[in-house]
């Protein structure tokens, strides 16, 4: 078989017309409008366009944010290939959008950015996360982003969202239309722009992503009393905290449990957790992203004494394109303290794709993608491999949470070795 032709990433992006920016906005208005969306702007009054926007990401409802509070103005925007293969090609060009592989650094990205700011004189927005929140909290930030936005030399403002993901979250897709708030922030001015260095860029853009859902959703006393608002939770609780087995919870309607221990948890319509049975256990959370800091900490802790590894046979899609996906053999996916690896069959042709630690900032994952199961999308320059686990089930949460500790780590080794190395030329020089 041969491969079929990639994207054409390099292709100049257009400023969306009016009419085109006016239907996205009005497409936006009816579900706003059923969730009784509000919002405030800080900083704004006197931003115009061409400006840098951030936005935090929770789920879909994100883009109807954003276009909201730009219009007018043209925006052009980015989306991984698999969204232009769900709304087409040429739709997603005549909005503006441009195409990308997640997770890979793709000059032809940074030099459409820069075009659309300088050329098109047009609003760029970013969702930096690269993927939806698994526990309502801040995802991964890419340390390279105050370097994009220093590069660019415009100003830059956020959108936080808050309730978007409590309404529906990625483990559980069901449509709650709750009440969603968005604060639109300038966060640095042109001349900031010009001033700030990178990492100061990153300290304001951290700061202003700061988000916890369900500590919102309590605080505004958010009520969601869906009979089904706890199913799917075990697909990012998957380790239970009182026999520490992994990937045997469960859960439906409004509980969670352990099919190992029977240990059995209600979640409020609050969003808190209230253990049932047994009535006391060693770690009792009761707040949902609490849970998910302590399973990471689990995996960092295994990574740092070299035992973490996870094995098993995948179902292989690959999308070279944004035409279609293409089915190969089944292959095998690892992933272990030396780097995350692909080995099977593409083309007719055998290969085994690697990356390590510090190739790989984060991973996109998927809960039961268009109802094929649960995935996880790694991708190169040229392909997106799309793997689902065939005999280790509700794993992907605990791959995308490795992923990022394995980056974290290998930085940490990095700098540990620079400092090391510049003690010991310290120690020469004062010889």
């Amino acid at each position: 078989m041969k491969q079929p032709k990639s994207f054409d990433f390099k292709k100049k992006p257009i400023k969306p017309t009016f009419i085109m920016s006016l239907a996205k906005h009005i497409i936006s208005f009816p579900d706003l409008k059923k969730r009784g969306f509000t919002y405030e702007k800080i900083g704004m009054d006197e931003l115009k366009p061409p400006y840098l926007l951030l936005v935090n990401h929770s789920s879909m409802v994100d883009f109807n944010i954003m276009l909201k509070l730009t219009h007018p103005y043209p925006v052009n925007n980015v989306m991984t290939l698999e969204g232009f293969h769900d709304y087409t090609t040429p739709l997603m060009r005549s909005l503006g959008v441009l195409g990308k592989r997640k997770f890979i650094q793709d000059t032809n990205l940074i030099k459409n950015i820069r075009y659309c700011l300088k050329e098109l004189k047009s609003i760029f927005v970013l969702f930096p996360e690269a993927r939806y929140s698994l526990d309502g909290t801040t995802s991964f930030l890419p340390e390279s982003l105050g370097k994009l936005c220093k590069m660019m030399k415009v100003p830059v403002a956020v959108i936080n969202i808050k309730g978007n993901f409590v309404s529906r979250p990625q483990w559980n897709k069901i449509n709650k239309k709750k009440r969603v708030h968005a604060t639109m922030t300038q966060i640095i001015t042109k001349e900031e722009a010009e001033s700030l260095s990178a990492d100061e860029m990153n300290a304001r853009i951290e700061n202003a992503f700061r988000y916890d859902d369900y500590a919102w959703q309590k605080e505004q006393g958010l009520v969601i009393d869906h009979p089904e608002r706890a199913k799917g939770l075990h697909c990012i609780l998957y380790q239970c905290p009182r026999c520490k087995t992994e990937f045997k919870m469960n859960s439906g309607g409004t509980e969670l449990w352990c099919e190992e221990c029977e240990a059995k948890w209600h979640l409020s319509d609050l969003g808190e957790l209230q253990l049932l049975k047994p009535e006391q256990t060693e770690l009792n959370f009761t707040h949902v992203p609490d849970w998910f800091a302590w399973e990471r900490a689990n995996v960092r802790k295994e990574i740092e004494e070299g035992t973490y590894a996870f094995e098993d046979e995948v179902r292989l899609f690959t999308l070279p394109n944004a035409w279609g996906f293409k089915k190969q053999p089944n292959a095998t996916l690892r992933q272990d303290v030396t780097g995350t690896y692909i080995t099977g069959t593409a083309y007719g042709q055998e290969f085994k794709l690697h990356k390590s630690p510090a190739e790989l900032e984060s991973m996109h994952i998927e809960y039961d993608y268009k109802g094929h199961g649960d995935c996880v999308d790694i991708s190169t320059e040229n392909d997106s491999f799309w793997c689902y686990p065939v005999h280790v089930k509700n794993v992907i949460s605990k791959l995308s949470i490795a992923t990022e500790e394995l980056y974290l780590f290998a930085k940490r080794e990095r700098e540990k070795g620079k400092s090391l190395l510049k003690q010991a030329m310290k120690e020469v020089d004062e010889d």
